[in-house]
């Protein structure tokens, strides 16, 4: 259920002065400005007013920086409790200003805004309850403050007077997660806002809609949050726990590990799960998305568990997991998968103390993010390695496949040309002394290459390697 946040201290001040300007339209003789948004199901008209922009607030429910709150632990605890605080209100104010993946600095996008709104004004109104919390603007609203003051003008369509909390969730939603917005919401906010509707029922078809995407893909987005709640919630030490932040910048190369996991996952469940520790753990030391790649079934057995640090290869526990009462035991995961879950938990909180755990955690952590990373930094090489060899070899056979499907179009090709007469038999005899000139060639670097001919290198030399 969606949130009430209770009204602000001037509301009552600012109905008074959204009425007094409605009225003033409705007396005035010319042009209104109106915006049409989706009221309750139904598209509605509404009329465009201008109002100071000191007066009005920023939206404490704002998927904008739903995931950015959590930087700050203690002001976003305070926004939860008090939203109308001058205090909460600068601390919306300092995220919407911030890079999504990194609060502590500007946004370069938010600049842009800035010099736009500076230069040119305001392209849209923003969007506005009675109450003067923004519903669509906000943003812009702390782009306008920090150019003009809270004097200057905002343009703004007002909702209707019954506006509550839930109008607000659904009408932000469709106006601000679409593509053609200005400022895209951040990928982790995303995810929130697809999951937000998923928990309050909404049909995949209609979210998928209302993102323009697909139904598939909002599945991909739920399964990507779920796996990063999980990681969260395993980076616990003593209390502390990464944030939904640490994991913005990483969106293809979660997609691209849900595709994997999910091919994987449909024939051997236990190597899926495996692909998912050892891709994670990749993901949370900061290799990128061309290394993540490389992390293929069978890395961490064949690449990673040699060369990780004493302290970094945690031991499997053996056994079964006994029932009680029965006598019997169920087999447990797989030593391999016990110990790469073992390894992702030490990254998480390896990643967790550097991020400002205090100090005196840091014995109890496990290995150091250092070491973690230089030993899955040489996994991840000869992996690289490995797989530029496997190219190599695999080159070859390849372009033959290639070019036999390409003899096989071009049957095709002839038996329908030959139906409508259409053949240039010239053209076409030109065509095959060139083949034969290829497979000629093809047939001298065979005898150099191949060692022990099988049947078909053997039909390739017999045909076309005659004469050297």
């Amino acid at each position: 259920m969606t949130k009430d946040y209770g009204r602000p201290a001037n509301a009552d001040e600012n109905r008074a002065l959204v009425k007094s300007r409605l009225d003033e339209l409705v007396d005035g003789n010319g042009p209104r400005e109106t915006l049409t948004v989706d009221w309750r199901g139904t598209p509605k008209h509404l009329d465009v007013i201008q109002m100071p922009v000191g007066n009005l607030h920023f939206n404490p429910a704002t998927h904008r920086v739903r995931a950015q709150r959590s930087y700050d632990a203690h002001r976003d605890e305070l926004l939860e409790v008090d939203p109308w605080s001058s205090g909460s209100q600068a601390y919306l104010d300092s995220l919407l200003k911030a890079q999504p993946s990194d609060p502590s600095r500007r946004d370069p996008e938010f600049n842009e805004l800035a010099e736009s709104l500076s230069e040119y004004g305001q392209s849209e109104p923003g969007l506005v309850t009675h109450d003067g919390v923004l519903v669509n603007g906000n943003t812009r609203r702390a782009a306008l403050l920090e150019i003009h003051g809270p004097n200057h003008p905002m343009r703004v369509a007002v909702l209707p007077a019954s506006c509550d909390w839930q109008d607000i969730a659904d009408i932000e939603l469709s106006l601000q997660l679409r593509k053609e917005h200005r400022r895209d919401y951040s990928y982790i906010n995303r995810l929130l806002a697809v999951q937000e509707l998923v928990d309050a029922g909404a049909p995949l078809a209609t979210i998928a809609a209302t993102f323009r995407t697909t139904a598939a893909r909002c599945r991909q987005d739920q399964w990507v949050l779920s796996c990063i709640e999980a990681m969260i919630a395993r980076s616990d030490v003593d209390g502390a726990r990464l944030s939904l932040i640490s994991f913005e910048e990483h969106q293809e190369k979660l997609r691209e590990l849900h595709r994997a996991y999910e091919k994987l996952q449909a024939t051997n469940p236990e190597k899926a799960e495996l692909l998912l520790e050892s891709r994670m753990t990749a993901i949370i030391l900061g290799f990128s998305k061309t290394d993540v790649r490389l992390i293929e079934p069978g890395f961490e057995n064949q690449y990673l568990s040699a060369v990780l640090p004493a302290d970094g290869a945690p031991k499997a526990a053996g056994g079964g997991v006994v029932i009680p009462g029965l006598g019997r035991s169920v087999k447990q995961e797989s030593r391999s998968l016990v110990k790469a879950k073992a390894l992702t938990d030490a990254a998480l909180r390896a990643r967790m103390v550097t991020s400002g755990v205090p100090d005196a955690v840091q014995s109890d952590s496990g290995p150091d993010l250092a070491k973690l990373r230089s030993a899955m930094d040489s996994a991840i090489e000869r992996a690289g390695r490995d797989s530029r060899v496997r190219k190599r070899k695999q080159a070859a056979p390849k372009r033959l496949l290639d070019a036999t499907a390409d003899v096989n179009e071009c049957v095709t090709d002839l038996a329908q040309s030959r139906a409508t007469q259409s053949l240039d038999e010239e053209a076409f005899d030109d065509a095959l002394l060139d083949l034969r000139k290829s497979l000629e060639a093809l047939a001298r670097e065979t005898r150099k290459t191949v060692k022990d001919p099988g049947d078909g290198a053997s039909w390739l030399l017999e045909e076309f390697g005659k004469g050297f």
